[in-house]
Formats: structure tokens, sequence, C-alpha cells
């Protein structure tokens, strides 16, 4: 069965001249720094929810020491998320063709027999198998998230989480194994043979370097309709492959994105009216309860901040004006300069983070708001209103909208 042609497992099954050794380890090289950068900033991703502060932010709670990195999220610079993010989601995309490119390069080995010629020899076959599910796994999840398309099972932050570790750790492995044989195939001015080069190759259509411009191009197109969700105007109109949110923003001072609009979070207009909500505010001092009315009528700070999502795109810096979160700690019995952790709970019905915990630097920022109006007019209902929290270099799904309640202290 191994020599009959017909069979995938022949080596004379697979005739594209293409495929050699340095044809692999060129996108093989590729892969390591996009990979290694793509693990990085996903897991400073994951940092910035502060899983480690409350119940309600983690979502893997039972991580173990695969938590070791996390920190207090930091509020400096205030654009640390946005593009921590923006680079995170942009690059996955943009190396999708160097990935597919480099599997089809390898894809001979996957069915040579035997199976397994020694141990090492199965052990890196069950590694390369963790390295192919797992990199298609975390590509195809990250690419259904970004398009927000929820269709796998269980939720994203988990599946992506767990995911990314059983993948790196393959992926880590692989290199470790390959990484000499692969300098050594670039250095190399003459290819050496191995199982990838067939025996009989087919006429070539296209040389090495045409294939490799080809998947070069294709990576650039994919970033050039992606990148432009961090940007305003033109560029973010050719995003074509990147999430627009949720709904149409409109235009004038709210007319800027959204992902869950006031529709799809369940909100009533009939409890957010000035004779119906109030915000509840709780402290050790007790409790307060804050009409809109009222809270305009507190000292009101201004913040120009964005607004970045887990899908990648972000908006420019909005102008937001509202009571600073450390103002409102103030009234219920705290010291404004060293306020505590906060609970905030929304009016939204349903959704992972209709209650968020934000940390105890968060809330000291003076830049952190809990925001009454945006470009100098209220907050749109699909922005919050009647009350939104802004915090700088925090996602966007921490910056809680139609506020409802916040409960101050250590979490």
């Amino acid at each position: 069965m191994r020599d009959d042609p017909r069979l995938p497992s022949s080596p004379g099954f697979w005739r594209s001249p293409l495929r050699g050794p340095r044809f692999t380890s060129v996108l093989g090289l590729v892969l390591l720094a996009g990979i290694t950068v793509l693990f990085v900033t996903g897991l400073v991703s994951y940092a910035a929810y502060n899983p480690g502060l409350s119940p309600v932010n983690d979502k893997t709670p039972d991580k173990g020491i695969l938590g070791f990195y996390l920190f207090a999220w930091p509020t400096n610079p205030h654009w640390l998320y946005r593009l921590n993010q923006g680079v995170h989601v942009t690059l996955g995309i943009t190396l999708i063709p160097v990935l597919l490119a480099k599997l089809w390069s390898v894809i001979p080995r996957l069915f040579a027999l035997p199976p397994a010629r020694s141990l090492a020899h199965a052990l890196e076959r069950i590694s390369l198998l963790l390295l192919v599910g797992g990199a298609l796994f975390e590509f195809v999840t990250g690419v259904l998230n970004v398009q927000l398309d929820y269709v796998f099972p269980g939720s994203f932050y988990p599946l992506h989480f767990y995911g990314a570790w059983v993948f790196f750790a393959a992926f880590l492995a692989h290199v470790l194994l390959k990484m000499p044989l692969a300098l050594r195939n670039l250095r190399h001015l003459r290819e050496e043979r191995d199982d990838l080069v067939p025996p009989r190759p087919a006429e070539p259509t296209v040389s090495r370097r045409g294939a490799l411009w080809f998947v070069g191009g294709g990576s650039l197109l994919l970033f050039a309709t992606t990148v432009g969700q961090n940007f305003d105007g033109l560029p973010r109109r050719t995003a074509l492959l990147a999430p627009h949110g949720g709904g149409d923003p409109g235009s004038g001072p709210n007319g800027f994105q959204i992902n869950k609009t006031a529709a799809y979070a369940g909100i009533d207009t009939a409890e957010t009216g000035e004779d119906a909500w109030r915000l509840v505010v709780t402290g050790p001092a007790g409790t307060v309860r804050l009409s809109r009315a009222q809270l305009a009528g507190l000292p009101l700070h201004s913040s120009a901040l964005p607004i970045a999502c887990v899908e990648g795109w972000s908006t420019s810096d909005q102008w937001w004006r509202g009571v600073r979160l450390r103002d409102l700690a103030a009234l219920v019995g705290y010291d404004a300069d060293d306020p505590p952790d906060v609970f905030v709970e929304s009016l939204q019905r349903r959704g992972a983070f209709r209650s968020a915990a934000l940390r105890a630097n968060q809330v000291a920022d003076p830049r952190s708001l809990l925001a009454l109006y945006v470009n100098g007019e209220e907050l749109s209902p699909d922005h919050g209103y009647p009350a939104r929290i802004i915090v700088p270099a925090a996602p966007g799904v921490l910056n809680t909208k139609w506020v409802a309640r916040m409960t101050f202290g250590d979490l």
C-alpha cells in the first residue's frame, strides 16, 4: 500500500515540484515569529480582563498554574489594549495564507507509513497531530469570534485560552525539533532531498519563489482588508473582513462603533427614563440612590478615550464627560485618593459581561468615569444611556453600559 501511487501514503501520490525542505522552512520561520507574537498578545489580552480579580471576570476558573502571568492591568498608556488587540487580530488573519501553505507543504508526512518507526518518531507524530489540530482550532475559533459568529460549543474565552496552551506547547516542541534542520535548509544553496521532495515531480507551473510571492500577496490582501478596523474614515470602510460593530451607529456625536445594541441587550426605555432609573451606589457608609439629574449635578470631568473590543476593532478617542469613579467611591465612605475595587452591574438582561469588576488602580485613575455624555451630547441608548463606565486601556466589555448598580469594596 505504501508504494501504490494511487494512495496518499505513497510518496508518488504527491507530485508537486514546489514541495521541499527550503520552501517549508521559509514558511515555518515566518510562522515562528508570527505565532510567538500571537501567543504573547493573546496572553496579554486575557490578562487585561483581570481574571484574578473576581469570578465575574474569570471565564477559566480552573486554569491553575496557567494563570501565573496575571497582574494588575495598568491604565497607561490609555491605548494599550487597543494596540494589543489590534495587533493580535490583524496579525492572526494575516497569517492564515502562511499557515495554509505550511500545512499544504507538509501534508505528505501526515499520511506517511508506518505511523511510528520508533518511540521518538511516535512522539513527534503525536506532537504534529496536536500542532495541526491546535492551529486549525485556534485560527478557526479566532476568526469566528472576530466575525461575531459564536457557532462553537461553549464560551469562546475558555475554548481559545486552553486551546492556545495546547497548541503553543506542541508548537514549541516542534520548533525545538525542527529549528536546526530549518536553518540548515535555508543556508544551503542546493536543497537536501527528504520525504517532502517528490520522487517523480510533475512539470512546474510556477516557481517556488512565485509560490512564496503568491502566499505573501494573500497575506497582504487580508492585512489590507482587516487593519482599517482600527481607524476612522476611509480606512475603516476598507476593513471588509473585520467586524464593524453590532449595528449602524448613525452620524453625529454618537456615530461611532458599537457591538451590543440596546435592543440586543433587552434594555427597556421605560426603565431608563428620568423617573424610573436610579444608580445604586454601595459602600461602607451605606447605599446612595442617584437620579441622572443628581449625577449631572455632581462635579463632572472629561476624558478622551477609545473603545477597544476583543474582536480587534476600536474607535478613535471619543470625548467622554461624567463623574469620576473615585468620586463615587468617596460618596459611600472611601478616600477618593485610595479607592477600592468596584463591582458594576448593568440593566442588560443577557450576556457574559452584564456585570464586571474593576481593580482599585482603574477606579483611582482620574480619567475613569461613569460617563453621561459623549462628544458634547447625551449618550445614545446604544452607547449606554443613561450612564456607562469608561476606563483607560480596559477591554470594551469591561466598560459596562446601562449601569444600574455599583458596589465598592475589596473583591
